[in-house]
């Protein structure tokens, strides 16, 4: 009882900074969305793609989220990220609204319009914790397997877009799309699907412009989105 009891002050505690998140992020109308998936499933990948397409289209900040070290920050660096901030949770397997507000206390709101939240890999326990976001976006890649969706409901169910990565390798594997689909949609049926391959850069176009329409939805601000801009 006294377990469940914490649980319960803990998750509380966590609405109540998600919330004082949320209305920050509303105010400066900012689009954040919360990258979530298993290990080497391909956020960083795609993150690392999507600053090489929208980095000169969007201003936009990340917040890169591991267990141990900032390894994945360094490579958003290097992929031409010029607002990132690592956080090393040192052994907790999700982040929580503290932790992304205090990662957040040297950033400008108003001078991004988009913010990627990595999260630590893992499909379990992030889905229980609301970081302020606007949706969560779940990845999947075609080297795990199609039944994912139904081994991790809870998160399925709280995400809103699913990102189905590496496929490419389809044809080296015995990973079935449409049984992924099938299964995440069994689930959620208001999923929106992108099949993407990070390596090749198929798909990429359909994820950089539903970013871009995403943006430009909640603050359509004609200095930072361009409208015309051919990816």
């Amino acid at each position: 009882m006294a377990r469940i009891e914490i649980e319960k002050k803990v998750l509380s505690e966590n609405e109540k900074i998600a919330a004082r998140l949320r209305q920050q992020f509303s105010s400066s109308g900012v689009t954040v969305l919360n990258l979530v998936s298993s290990p080497g499933s391909g956020k960083t990948s795609l993150l690392e793609r999507t600053l090489g397409a929208l980095a000169e289209v969007i201003p936009m900040a990340l917040v890169a989220g591991d267990v141990q070290t900032d390894n994945d920050a360094k490579r958003l660096e290097a992929a031409g990220g010029q607002i990132v901030r690592p956080i090393i949770t040192g052994g907790a397997c999700h982040l929580d609204a503290a932790m992304v507000e205090k990662s957040l206390t040297e950033i400008d709101l108003n001078q991004i319009r988009l913010l990627f939240i990595e999260n630590v890999g893992n499909l379990v326990c992030p889905s229980s914790y609301d970081l302020g976001e606007d949706q969560k976006v779940v990845l999947i890649s075609t080297t795990e397997g199609d039944d994912k969706p139904q081994k991790y409901p809870s998160m399925f169910r709280r995400s809103s877009t699913l990102v189905i990565n590496k496929i490419d390798l389809l044809d080296y594997t015995d990973f079935s799309m449409e049984s992924a689909r099938s299964n995440a949609l069994s689930i959620n049926g208001k999923l929106s699907v992108h099949e993407v391959s990070c390596r090749t850069g198929t798909g990429l176009d359909g994820w950089y412009a539903w970013l871009t329409e995403l943006v430009a939805r909640k603050n359509p601000d004609p200095k930072h989105i361009e409208e015309n801009h051919r990816l």
